[in-house]
C-alpha cells in the first residue's frame, strides 16, 4: 500500500457536502436522516468476492480507497476514525480541513483497544441518543463482534436508525463531475465489449453455424477484459476511441457478461451462463463493469430471423423503453415513471402486461444497485440533476405463437442502458450501442437471399432526354428518307436561338463584373524556393570550391566569384557539356522571365527593374566530371518535374471517409465480377458487397487488396446490359476520384462479368446421336440468349439494391439507349457513344467516358461540310478551367441524330466547317470572362453556323425566282443548271476544247457529265454501295 495517496481536498468537499445535506434535513424536519445526531460506518474484513454495499461505498467515495477493519463516527463537528497502525498513517493525509479528524489507532493490547471503543461510544452518547447505522450491514470478523459488545453495553440509551437512505440521498446518489467521468468511461468500455466485440463474435457464430456453449462465448468476453492491445485500437460505434488517459487495469467486472439463448432468460441476471448451445433465435446479452469504483450495465436483445410477432413486441419495447426515458428528469417522483410505462403497456398491448417487469432499473454508481433507489411502483424518492440510474425495461417469458423449434416457444425482451438524469432529457451513457430494429436482428435464411424483385421504372426506359421520333431502324442515310423535316428544322433553329440567348444571359449575370483571371488562369506569381534556412546546412564539399549536386536538398551549389552560391533545380532549365580542344565547357542555363520558350512563361515579370543570371559556364580540363555532372544535373530535373507532376495530378484526390460495414446481417454480394481498372497481381475475379454507407470490392488474394466507394463520393450509377456487348456492367462515376491499387487515380469504377464466360462441350453427347440438322445450334442459341437474360437481370437488381442502399444520396440507376448512340473517337479507338437521361457516355472500353449534360456551357460541331463523311463535337464545360471535351470522326449519318440529341438535352450547339484552336479561345475567355460575354460570348460560333445558313437558303432560292427574272437569274445561277441551253453550251466548251459544234450535247454527252459531277460530289459512291448492298441481299 506504499503508493495510496488521498485528496485531502476531495475528502474535505465531498464530506462538508453530507453534512451540509444531513444539516438541511435537520432544518427541514428530519425527513431523511431521522433525527440521528451521529453516524457510524464499519468496516469489517474483506470477503474473497466482495461486494459493494453502503459502508464500503463511504470508504470509496470519501477516502478513493477500501479500508477493512475500520469504524468511521461521524457527528455535525467531528470525524472520528479507529484502524490499524497500518492504515493509520495514511490518514494522516486528510488531517488540517475544515472539519477535524481524529485517528484512534488500534493494537495488539486487548485492554487498550477497548478503551478506543469507549471513547467512540462516548462520542456518540455526547452527540445525541439517535445514531445512525446499516441495518442491513453484512460485515464479520473479531473486530465486529469487539464493537457490537462494547456499543451494547456503553450505548443501552442509544435508539439505531437505518441510514441507508439517507447515505444514498445526502452523498451517492448526486454525482460530481470526476465520478460522472469513470461512469462515462465505463459506459464506454461496456459498449466496446457488447458492440462491436460480442456482436461480432455472435454473427460469425451464426454466419458459419459454430455451435458454441453459452458459457464458452461469455468466457471469450471475459477473457477479452485482461487484453490490453483491444482496448488500445477497439473502435466504438460511432467510430470513436476510447479516452485517452483510459487504463484498462481499473476495469473489473461486476455483472456478467451474460448470454441467454433458446427459451432460457432470466432478467433479474441472478445465474450465470450456463453450458447450453446458442441458439439462433433470441439471444439476450448483458454486462457491467466497474471503472475506478463506477459501476455501469448494459443489455441488448439480438433476434434471428424474428417472425413479424417478435419485431412488433420488440418495437414496442423500445417504445416503452423511450417514454421511461422521456419521462426521467429532474423532479420526477419514481413511480410516477414506472407507472406511465406500465399504463402504455396495458392500454397499446394488454397481452403484454402479465409479462413486463416488475421494476424498470435502479440507481447505480459507488454500488452496482442502490436498493433505495428502485425504479418501481411504489418508490416515493424523486429524482435528481446528477443522478445515475440503470433503466431496465423487458417482457419476460413471452408465447412465440409461430416457434422455429422446441426451443422458441417462449423469448423474452429487454433493454437496458445506464444514463444521467438532467432537467430535460437524460444522457444515456450506453446509447452508442444501438437499439433499432434493423441494427439488432439477423437474417440468415436462404428466402433472404432472393433477389428483390425490380422496381417498375417511373419514365420509359427507352427516351431520356432525346426525343421518341428520334429513334430509327436504320443507320444509313442511303436507306432512309434523307429529306429534314423543315419544320421540326425550323422549330429547332428558334429553339437553339432561344438556348444561346439565355446562355448569353447568363453569362452576362454570373460574369457581371471583372473577372479577369478568375474561374481559370490564375495569376502568375515569381515562383520562389528555398534550398537551405541556414549556413550550417551546406554539404561540407562545399570547402573543395567546387561544383556540388546536393541531392537531398535538389540543390546544385555553383562557385561564384570565389563563394559557393547554391541553385534550386526548379531554377535550371538544363545543363550541357560541351568540348573545345583540350578544354571542356559546362554550360548551366536558367530560367528567367522573357525567354519566350514554349507557348506557356512560366516566369513572369514580378519587378521590371529585377537583372536575372540566365547562364553560367565553367571550364575544365577533367571532361568526364562534367560529363557527369551533366547527367546528374538532368537526372535531378527530371526527378523534380516528375515529383511536381505526381503532385499536381494527386491534389484533387479526396480522402474518403471510412466504410462502414453491416454487422447485423450478411451483406448484398454480387459475386465473380472483376474490376477496372484492375489491381495488382494476378486477375482473378473478386466479389462486391454492398454497406451502410458504400460498397466494398473484395479480392480473395488478399484482405488487403480492396476498393471501397462510399455512397457520398458517388454521382452517376449506370446499368449496361450485355446486349450487343460481350459483358455485362456496373459502372460508377465518382465525385472526386479515388486511389486504386498502386497509386493508379480515377473518378470511374466498373465491376464486370463476360457474358461468353462459361464453357460448352462441342465435342458432342448422347443426344447428338439422335439429332440432326441445325437443332443443337438452335438449342445453344436458345442457352445464350437466356444466359444473358439472367445476367443482365442479376446485375440490373444489383444496381438497384446499390442505388436503395444509397437513396439518402440520391442515387439512381442510369441505363444507355442504344438505339439513340452513334460512334466517334474520343481518344484514340472509335467506340460506340450512348446517351442515357443524364449523361453521354462509352464504359465498354477503357478509357472510360462519362460526361453529365449538367455540366456542359456549349457544343460545337465541327468539319460539317459539304463532301466530308466524318465530322466532329466539341462540348465546353461550364467550368471554363476544363479543358473542352472533344470527339472525333463521326460519320455524318448521324449528324441529324446528334443534332436532335443535343437539342433535346437543352444544350446549345453550333456549327462550323473547319476545326478551332480550343486552347487559344479558352485562354481568352478565362482571361477576362466578363469581356468575353460583354462582346458576345459564345455567339461567334453561332454567327459561322448562320452566315452557312444565309448562304444555303440563297443557293435554294435560285429555282424560286419568278418567269420574269428567268434569264438574269439563269446567267447568274448557269453552273447550277444542267439543262439550261446556254449554260449546257458554256460547260461543253469548257469541257472539250476540241468540240467545234456550237449545238448543245445530245444524251450520251450529258450523261456521262452527270456522272462525272456526281463522282466530284461523292454521291455515286453511295449509290455503287447501295447497289452492291441490295445485290448482296439478294
Amino acid at each position: 500500500m506504499a503508493e495510496i495517496k488521498i485528496d485531502s481536498k476531495t475528502f474535505q468537499d465531498r464530506f462538508t457536502h453530507f453534512v451540509n445535506a444531513w444539516k438541511a434535513d435537520k432544518r427541514s424536519g428530519d425527513a431523511l436522516f431521522g433525527g440521528v445526531s451521529s453516524i457510524v460506518i464499519l468496516m469489517g474484513k474483506v470477503d474473497a468476492n466482495p461486494e459493494f454495499h453502503k459502508n464500503n461505498a463511504m470508504h470509496f467515495w470519501l477516502l478513493g480507497y477500501e479500508f477493512p477493519t475500520t469504524l468511521m463516527l461521524f457527528t455535525l463537528d467531528t470525524i472520528y476514525i479507529l484502524t490499524t497502525q497500518k492504515k493509520a498513517k495514511y490518514l494522516d493525509q486528510i488531517k488540517g480541513g475544515r472539519y477535524p479528524v481524529e485517528v484512534l489507532v488500534r493494537g495488539k493490547d486487548a485492554a487498550e483497544n477497548e478503551k478506543l471503543f469507549v471513547k467512540i461510544t462516548d462520542a456518540i452518547n455526547a452527540a445525541g441518543k439517535k445514531v445512525g447505522v446499516l441495518t442491513k450491514d453484512t460485515s464479520k470478523g473479531p473486530f465486529i463482534d469487539e464493537w457490537k459488545k462494547a456499543f451494547a453495553e456503553n450505548c443501552k440509551d442509544a435508539e439505531e436508525v437505518d441510514i441507508a437512505q439517507a447515505l444514498s440521498g445526502g452523498a451517492f446518489s448526486v454525482k460530481d463531475e470526476a465520478e460522472l467521468r469513470a461512469m462515462r468511461t465505463s459506459s464506454k468500455a461496456c459498449v466496446a465489449l457488447l458492440t462491436p466485440y460480442f456482436l461480432d463474435e455472435m454473427s460469425n457464430i451464426l454466419d458459419q453455424d459454430k455451435k458454441i456453449k453459452h458459457s464458452a462465448l461469455a468466457d471469450k468476453v471475459y477473457n477479452k477484459l485482461d487484453e490490453e492491445k483491444f482496448w488500445k485500437t477497439v473502435e466504438l460505434p460511432n467510430r470513436q476511441k476510447l479516452p485517452t488517459d483510459f487504463d484498462p487495469e481499473q476495469l473489473d467486472w461486476i455483472l456478467g457478461p451474460v448470454v441467454q439463448s433458446g427459451g432460457k432468460f432470466d432478467l433479474k441476471w441472478q445465474v450465470d451462463s450456463d453450458n447450453d448451445i446458442l441458439h439462433p433465435g433470441i439471444i439476450i446479452a448483458a454486462m457491467g463493469l466497474r471503472y475506478k469504483s463506477y459501476c455501469s450495465q448494459i443489455a441488448r436483445t439480438f433476434m434471428v430471423d424474428p417472425n413479424k410477432s417478435q419485431e412488433s413486441n420488440y418495437k414496442f419495447l423500445q417504445a416503452v423503453h423511450n417514454l421511461i426515458l422521456k419521462e426521467i428528469r429532474d423532479g420526477v417522483v419514481v413511480k410516477d415513471v414506472y407507472n406511465k410505462a406500465y399504463s402504455l403497456v396495458r392500454s397499446k398491448k394488454p397481452d403484454l402486461e402479465k409479462h413486463f417487469v416488475k421494476n424498470v432499473g435502479f440507481g447505480i454508481g459507488l454500488e452496482n444497485k442502490d436498493p433505495t433507489l428502485i425504479l418501481n411502483g411504489k418508490n416515493t424518492r424523486a429524482l435528481r440533476d446528477g443522478m445515475t440510474l440503470v433503466v431496465t425495461t423487458g417482457f419476460n417469458d413471452i408465447q412465440n405463437p409461430t416457434p422455429q423449434d422446441k426451443n422458441s416457444k417462449v423469448y423474452s425482451l429487454v433493454l437496458m442502458d445506464t444514463i444521467r438524469v438532467t432537467t430535460a432529457e437524460p444522457v444515456v451513457f450506453t446509447g452508442d450501442a444501438p437499439v433499432d430494429v434493423d441494427a439488432t436482428s439477423f437474417f440468415f435464411k436462404d428466402e433472404e437471399e432472393t433477389q428483390p424483385t425490380p422496381k417498375k421504372e417511373k419514365r420509359d426506359s427507352r427516351v431520356g432526354a432525346v426525343a421518341t421520333k428520334n429513334i430509327t431502324s436504320s443507320r444509313l442515310r442511303s436507306e432512309r428518307n434523307t429529306t429534314v423535316d423543315e419544320d421540326s428544322e425550323k422549330k429547332r433553329r428558334e429553339h437553339q436561338k432561344q438556348l444561346a440567348a439565355r446562355k448569353q444571359k447568363e453569362g452576362m449575370a454570373k460574369y457581371a463584373e471583372s473577372t479577369a483571371d478568375e474561374n481559370g488562369v490564375e495569376i502568375k506569381k515569381f515562383k520562389r524556393f528555398e534550398s537551405y534556412k541556414r549556413d550550417n546546412q551546406f554539404p561540407p564539399k562545399i570547402r573543395d570550391m567546387g561544383i556540388v549536386i546536393d541531392q537531398k536538398n535538389a540543390t546544385i551549389v555553383l562557385p561564384v566569384m570565389g563563394r559557393p552560391v547554391p541553385f534550386h533545380i526548379n531554377t535550371i532549365k538544363n545543363a550541357s557539356k560541351s568540348d573545345e580542344g583540350e578544354w571542356s565547357f559546362l554550360r548551366v542555363n536558367f530560367l528567367s522571365p522573357g525567354q519566350g520558350v514554349g507557348r506557356r512563361e512560366d516566369q513572369p515579370f514580378e519587378d521590371a527593374s529585377a537583372h536575372f543570371v540566365r547562364s553560367l559556364t565553367f571550364r575544365s580540363t577533367d571532361g568526364d566530371r562534367y560529363t557527369e555532372i551533366a547527367n546528374q544535373i538532368s537526372n535531378l530535373k527530371r526527378d523534380a518535374v516528375k515529383k511536381e507532376q505526381e503532385k499536381k495530378d494527386m491534389e484533387d484526390v479526396v480522402e474518403q471517409g471510412k466504410l462502414v460495414e453491416i454487422r447485423n446481417r450478411r451483406p448484398a454480394v454480387l459475386d465473380n465480377v472483376f474490376i477496372r481498372p484492375a489491381m495488382e497481381g494476378k486477375r482473378v475475379p473478386g466479389k462486391v458487397e454492398i454497406h451502410q454507407n458504400g460498397i466494398r470490392y473484395q479480392s480473395p488474394l488478399s484482405t488487403q487488396q480492396r476498393v471501397d466507394i462510399l455512397f457520398s463520393n458517388v454521382r452517376h450509377l449506370f446499368f449496361q446490359p450485355c446486349q450487343h456487348e460481350l459483358i455485362v456492367i456496373i459502372h460508377i462515376h465518382l465525385k472526386d476520384p479515388i486511389i486504386i491499387g498502386n497509386k493508379k487515380k480515377t473518378k470511374d469504377v466498373q465491376f464486370y462479368r463476360e457474358a461468353t464466360d462459361i464453357q460448352f462441350d462441342e465435342t458432342g453427347n448422347r443426344k447428338r446421336k439422335y439429332r440432326y440438322g441445325d437443332e443443337d445450334e438452335f438449342e445453344a442459341e436458345q442457352e445464350e440468349r437466356r444466359r444473358r437474360a439472367e445476367l443482365d437481370q442479376l446485375f440490373k437488381s444489383f444496381a438497384e439494391r446499390i442505388a436503395e442502399a444509397g437513396r439518402n444520396e440520391n442515387i439512381e440507376v442510369d441505363m444507355p439507349i442504344r438505339d439513340l448512340g452513334f460512334h466517334g473517337v474520343p481518344f484514340r479507338s472509335n467506340v460506340y457513344i450512348q446517351p442515357t437521361t443524364e449523361c453521354l457516355i462509352q464504359v465498354t472500353e477503357p478509357p472510360f467516358m462519362v460526361l453529365t449534360l449538367d455540366d456542359i456551357e456549349v457544343a460545337h460541331l465541327e468539319r460539317v461540310q459539304f463532301g466530308l463523311k466524318n465530322f466532329d463535337l466539341v462540348f465546353v464545360f461550364k467550368d471554363f478551367s476544363r479543358a473542352p471535351y472533344h470527339i472525333n470522326t463521326i460519320p455524318v449519318e448521324s449528324l441529324e441524330d446528334v443534332k436532335e440529341f443535343l437539342d433535346s438535352s437543352d444544350i446549345s450547339f453550333s456549327e462550323g466547317p473547319l476545326n478551332l484552336n480550343w486552347s487559344v479561345i479558352m485562354k481568352t475567355v478565362t482571361a477576362n470572362t466578363h469581356q468575353f460575354f460583354v462582346d458576345g460570348g459564345w455567339g461567334f460560333l453561332q454567327n459561322d453556323s448562320d452566315d452557312d445558313d444565309v448562304e444555303e437558303e440563297s443557293e435554294e432560292s435560285a429555282f424560286e425566282i419568278s418567269e420574269s427574272e428567268l434569264e438574269e437569274a439563269s446567267e447568274s445561277s448557269a453552273e447550277d443548271s444542267d439543262f439550261d441551253s446556254n449554260a449546257s453550251a458554256d460547260a461543253s466548251e469548257d469541257a472539250s476544247e476540241d468540240e467545234d459544234e456550237e449545238e448543245g450535247e445530245d444524251w450520251d454527252e450529258l450523261e456521262r457529265k452527270a456522272k462525272k459531277r456526281d463522282r466530284e460530289s461523292g454521291l455515286e459512291e453511295e449509290d455503287e454501295r447501295a447497289t452492291k448492298k441490295k445485290q448482296r441481299k439478294r
